[in-house]
């Protein structure tokens, strides 16, 4: 039987790198964002390369409604979804109190709203299956506070605790749900988000995206809760649970300073 994997933000980064893990290993794919152009050219690309189909939705997941359209279209197209990847995301630098509101609300929109209701909608058929894979795309930046990055960090922890909730609620149900926590990774979350003159981005332990992704996907098929992609990061994560949390802020706001 014919797999089928939702991956949002699909059109560049680590979702579009994990889009090509799961085509390569055979899921048809429905690919979802907001740039219907790059869409349209990620489409053709994929139906020349791989022995699978792709379809795409052209939706701006920050918008109050989009979730529960985006499964109105799967319907449509009688299509059920046995992974599903939130992958959609993006973040900002700057002072909180300077920082558009706008755009922080749109981001906690999208990065947690959208995020929560797509895992609600995907559930169900998954849990009558007893079958199905979630892998959430949190970050490195969960495990602590972020000045400079503020909301960007506090979505990644409530990503990350959210995950590790659910897997512990679906997993009777033969459900696996992962939160992939990248650290710096080559994409274009660095210059969207005013980073890439950041400390964070600069220096030899910023990851191969195609790396990330991998290690992803792989990490969600063996049923891991998390996964941290790097040595590197996993020691920087896992020594937030022992240093003062004082000491843990001042790190990150160094990082995220330059």
């Amino acid at each position: 039987m014919e797999k089928t994997a939702l991956i949002t933000g699909a059109s560049h980064g680590i979702g579009l790198e994990l889009a090509r893990v799961f085509a390569e290993h055979g899921y048809r794919l429905v690919l979802v964002a907001r740039n219907a152009h790059r869409l349209s050219e990620i489409k053709d690309e994929f139906q020349q390369s791989f022995s699978t189909s792709a379809d795409i939705i052209v939706k701006d997941l920050s918008e109050p409604d989009a979730p529960r359209e985006v499964f109105d279209e799967l319907r449509d197209r009688n299509l059920t979804i046995h992974a599903l990847v939130n992958n959609a995301g993006y973040g900002w630098k700057g002072q909180f109190a300077d920082g558009n509101p706008d755009t922080q609300l749109n981001m906690i929109d999208l990065n947690v709203r959208a995020l929560t209701y797509l895992t609600r909608l995907a559930l169900p058929s998954m849990v009558a299956a007893k079958s199905g894979y979630i892998l959430n795309v949190a970050s490195t930046a969960a495990f602590q506070p972020g000045p400079l990055m503020a909301v960007y960090y506090a979505t990644k922890a409530y990503v990350l605790s959210f995950s590790e909730a659910i897997a512990n609620e679906v997993r009777e149900y033969g459900i696996t749900v992962t939160a992939l926590c990248p650290g710096p990774t080559f994409t274009e979350f660095a210059s969207r988000a005013n980073m890439s003159t950041s400390r964070l981005f600069q220096g030899s332990g910023v990851m191969d995206v195609k790396t990330v992704a991998r290690l992803g996907y792989e990490g969600l098929m063996k049923g891991r809760n998390i996964v941290i992609p790097g040595m590197r990061n996993r020691v920087l994560a896992t020594s937030t649970r022992f240093a003062p949390r004082r000491l843990i802020t001042r790190i990150a706001r160094f990082l995220n300073e330059g």
